[in-house]
């Protein structure tokens, strides 16, 4: 079949759960078990090789959920053109979101949003592939008026019109084949959030503080907000670890209201907190204003469960972060996040994606390098989260050198999990699962 002719054939899902709680990775002060889990989809397609592969990240419990939505998403994939998807990620996006039944779900929010994501994000791997370019260098090798045209522009006019989204873009080409290749040659700045588990000893913490700043890091970060002696005791080990020279982050993961978040950060100080994260829900755009003006100069940073671009918009007109973390897997995919960083060029807020969980760190890197070679132009202020979990399972792992994530140089998303990886941990008939639940019924 000729390369105009081929259709997707089929969007295969799978339920991925891996067993993190055991060993109490990635707890913190809201999710104190957190089994670390994705809903994951192959559009597989007529023409042979080339597929696209997606995901969301959910954290156990209601990964069927997810999956559900991504399958209610079929009809509106299969059967379509694939050289006109690849053309047009836009085109599907608008149907995607225009579904008026699903829509009511939302609208462009919650469970449903983010399987739009996971899908979207799928066609931005398959026509990267097909392109043999890794997403961010298909990202910033694109027209400015092509990604504007991938754009949607509702409900963030008043804050960002496409004129002023060209312009930006426009400018952001001049000097790109340079910034690129300072990226291939010394990456992008990470800091992690490896040894700030709430549920790990102070011993543990300390030992993998030290070895982070050995490894490169230049800023760590800590869980925090469940009991504020803890919290005292953890940041002062963790301070006198690392030295006064390396950033510390804190992240509240959404636990406080908005005067115990002020109180509670303030608690904090002697530890020179970089930033607080995520101090309260993450729909409250005036609670965050005031955080703000009661923490200052302790910066504040949300973004990882915003859910649209519209609530990206209000906080940054209200004054309400310094530090905007999106996420590549909770919005709807690629054409939102492209609206999300235009938004914060327009703004002047830099961008420090949320990351770590199942494939987080491999697919949000691509959003940060492109925003650096084609957009914003600079990485000042700017750093990508990386937690070392779970990599060991994708085809083409982030890989971290002194500090920086090492750019991907294969085509896609870079995303796509290893075969014997999903067959093991698709819940619950994988081989895993299935040796679980014959040891609990021995």
């Amino acid at each position: 079949m000729s390369a105009t002719a081929a259709r997707i054939t089929a969007v295969d899902t799978y339920d991925i759960r891996f067993p993190t709680s055991r060993e109490l990775d990635g707890s913190d002060a809201m999710n104190p078990d957190p089994d670390y889990s994705a809903a994951y989809l192959v559009l597989r397609t007529s023409e042979g090789p080339h597929e696209g592969h997606g995901f969301t990240f959910t954290i156990g419990r209601g990964n069927d959920v997810q999956v559900a939505a991504v399958d209610a998403l079929r009809e509106h994939v299969v059967g379509r053109s694939v050289a006109e998807l690849c053309a047009d990620p836009g085109a599907l996006y608008h149907a995607l979101v225009g579904d008026s039944q699903l829509r009511w779900l939302g609208p462009e929010k919650g469970v449903m949003h983010m399987a739009i994501g996971a899908v979207v994000n799928a066609v931005w791997d398959l026509a990267a592939k097909r392109a043999g370019k890794p997403v961010w260098q298909f990202l910033a090798d694109a027209d400015p008026a092509w990604l504007v045209d991938q754009i949607d522009f509702r409900y963030i006019a008043d804050a960002l019109t496409p004129a002023e989204a060209l312009e930006l873009l426009t400018k952001g080409r001049q000097g790109a084949p340079e910034r690129a290749a300072e990226l291939l040659r010394r990456g992008y700045p990470a800091y992690t959030t490896s040894p700030g588990w709430l549920g790990y000893s102070d011993e543990k913490l300390t030992r993998l503080a030290q070895e982070a700043v050995a490894d490169g890091f230049t800023q760590i970060k800590l869980k925090v907000g469940a009991d504020l002696a803890d919290d005292i005791r953890r940041c002062r080990a963790a301070r006198e670890a690392v030295g006064p020279d390396i950033r510390m982050a804190v992240d509240a993961n959404q636990r406080w209201n908005v005067d115990e978040a002020i109180a509670w950060t303030k608690a904090l100080d002697a530890f020179d907190p970089y930033w607080i994260e995520e101090p309260t829900s993450p729909d409250d755009i005036l609670g965050h204003a005031a955080i703000r003006r009661g923490v200052h100069p302790v910066r504040v940073a949300t973004g990882e469960h915003v859910q649209n671009r519209i609530v990206f918009k209000q906080l940054l007109q209200a004054g309400a972060i310094d530090v905007l973390q999106l996420d590549a897997a909770r919005v709807a995919g690629v054409n939102e996040n492209l609206a999300i960083l235009l938004l914060a060029a327009k703004f002047g807020i830099p961008v420090c994606p949320h990351a770590g969980g199942v494939g987080l760190c491999e697919l949000v890197q691509h959003l940060s390098m492109f925003d650096y070679v084609a957009l914003s132009g600079t990485t000042r202020d700017r750093v990508i989260e990386f937690v070392d979990h779970l990599h060991e399972h994708f085809l083409e792992p982030v890989v971290i050198d002194r500090g920086h994530y090492r750019a991907p140089t294969a085509p896609g998303f870079t995303a796509a999990m290893k075969q014997d990886s999903i067959d093991t941990y698709t819940y619950p008939h994988g081989a895993f699962w299935t040796a679980e639940n014959t040891e609990a019924r021995a």
